[in-house]
């Protein structure tokens, strides 16, 4: 960026949030912020540094011991109030995602949705943190256990999910009592910033959520600075592992979301064209850009596959792909230029490697938009797991179909690929889709459902390399997570103090 950019009133510059006020980033260094869909340079945004990173630590740790001692009942009611704002400025936090990030404003409206059902979760907290009570577990004597708050927590979120991500963590370790550091992706930050003035405005005290713009030196202030208790990250699974390994060995909780390629199983009784419309939202949604999007299908029979590919690939040429802002488009741009290419080039790794490109989406070109960070529809056929774009995430719209002879062979593809966060089969037997739910080792699994993605009120988590951590995200096992449980046994007895037993307690 030139000096030039600096006064364009044009590019908006984003600091930091902190203790409640808009902070200026000041360690001189910034991200890129760009409009996809028109590929243009959009804002700046401060990458924090280590001191820069302290501050905001030391805010979250001084406003900590009032909030935990702020009772769960108040605490529910700022998320009540959160939740009205969030809905009372819906549209404005859809044009955030949707300008920055690239996703249709159907999609971008979606997933500020999902968040806020974990908001709506995070309103019953005070049944939440409900302990447990055994009365006369001995003569005059009770046990009982209470669930409190960790301290510090941070968030580290993606780029595809700039509102929806977030809402999965801090808003249950807020509820539970927690202080909160929200590092959100530098691609696309306004949206994270105004969720943090509306948490303010719905009676969050200052410091209670902060949200901290930065890269690795930011991230690895967090996951080391013994102020911080928990650490919650999604991500690629190279990162996932080193977040999970470094916050760890620093005695942090550590929940770690990675990558995936996730499988859709197509059995010859499916309907081939119920299948074509869920594979259409499920691989190409979003650009591809979700973690739980469908990569692979996976025809069972040579007959099913033919059918599949000839209901998939005019639909893929048919997909109408502008502008994020325009309500007719079903898929917009990739979120930039660096990743837009990257996609491309699996696209030609797929070639080189032997698949059967059946549509190209390589050299589209939005005629609105001509300088927007678009690539069509891509779709493979005999693709086989030796292939690197089998492999490996792709994180773009680019769809591969494995062929397999029988349920055995769909069944192993799942179970043997590295990666376990979401897969789907499309059946009409209840015996075959039982069978299979029961067996693949995967975290999630849609029958007849393409993204399985758990409600609020359940958790979300992957299996293998695509979750570092015992606890998943939202649900009773964020709670869980965001807090840790105290044992207490007490005894109330009249009469005389009974002599020293040296031997083990028992219950008499």
């Amino acid at each position: 960026m030139n000096a030039g950019d600096r006064l364009d009133p044009q590019i908006k510059e984003l600091g930091h949030f902190i203790g409640g006020k808009h902070v200026n980033g000041a360690s001189g260094r910034f991200g890129e912020v760009f409009n996809p869909t028109a590929g243009r340079l959009t804002g700046r945004v401060a990458l924090a540094s280590k001191s820069e990173t302290e501050s905001a630590i030391a805010n979250a740790h001084a406003a900590f011991p009032d909030w935990a001692n702020t009772s769960p009942q108040t605490r529910a009611r700022v998320m009540f109030r959160f939740k009205e704002l969030i809905e009372k400025n819906m549209e404005q936090l859809m044009m955030l995602v949707a300008s920055e990030h690239g996703k249709v404003l159907s999609d971008a409206k979606g997933s500020i949705q999902r968040g806020l059902e974990v908001v709506e979760f995070a309103c019953g907290i005070p049944h939440l943190l409900k302990g447990e009570f055994s009365d006369s577990i001995a003569s005059g004597m009770d046990v009982y256990s209470m669930r409190q708050p960790l301290g510090v927590c941070a968030g580290i979120t993606p780029f595809n999910f700039p509102a929806m991500v977030p809402m999965w963590m801090f808003p249950m370790a807020i509820a539970c009592g927690n202080t909160f550091i929200l590092k959100p992706s530098e691609k696309d930050p306004s949206c994270p910033m105004r969720l943090a003035e509306l948490l303010l405005e719905a009676g969050a005290p200052p410091g209670v959520l902060n949200v901290l713009n930065g890269d690795k030196v930011a991230v690895d202030t967090l996951l080391t600075d013994p102020r911080v208790q928990a650490v919650s990250f999604v991500g690629s699974t190279p990162i996932a592992r080193y977040v999970f390994a470094t916050a760890s060995v620093n005695g942090k909780r550590v929940q770690s979301m990675g990558g995936a390629k996730n499988h859709m199983v197509v059995m010859p009784d499916a309907d081939i064209d119920s299948v074509a419309e869920a594979l259409m939202g499920a691989a190409y949604g979003s650009a591809g850009e979700r973690c739980m999007a469908i990569s692979v299908a996976v025809p069972v029979g040579e007959k099913t596959g033919n059918n599949l590919i000839e209901a998939m690939a005019p639909r893929v040429r048919a997909l109408k792909i502008g502008s994020s802002l325009d309500n007719a488009s079903e898929m917009g741009p990739l979120v930039t230029q660096v990743h837009r290419d990257k996609v491309k080039s699996y696209v030609d790794l797929g070639v080189k490697e032997g698949a059967s490109l059946v549509v190209d989406g390589r050299e589209f070109r939005q005629q609105d938009n001509p300088g927007g960070f678009f690539i069509g529809g891509c779709l493979f056929d005999k693709v086989n797991r030796d292939m690197r774009i089998y492999k490996e995430e792709i994180f773009g719209p680019v769809l591969s179909v494995v062929r397999a002879r029988n349920f055995d062979e769909a069944l192993s593809l799942p179970d043997q690929h590295e990666y376990g966060n979401g897969v789907a089969i499309f059946t009409r037997n209840g015996d075959v889709a039982r069978n299979f739910a029961n067996k693949v080792q995967c975290g999630m699994v849609g029958i007849n459902v393409p993204i399985p993605v758990p409600l609020s009120f359940h958790t979300f988590g992957g299996w293998k390399n695509s979750m570092f951590g015992d606890m998943n995200q939202h649900g009773p096992e964020g709670v869980r997570f965001y807090t840790r449980i105290k044992t207490i046994t007490a005894r109330w007895r009249e009469g005389v103090a009974p002599k020293a037993d040296f031997g083990m307690p028992l219950s008499r």
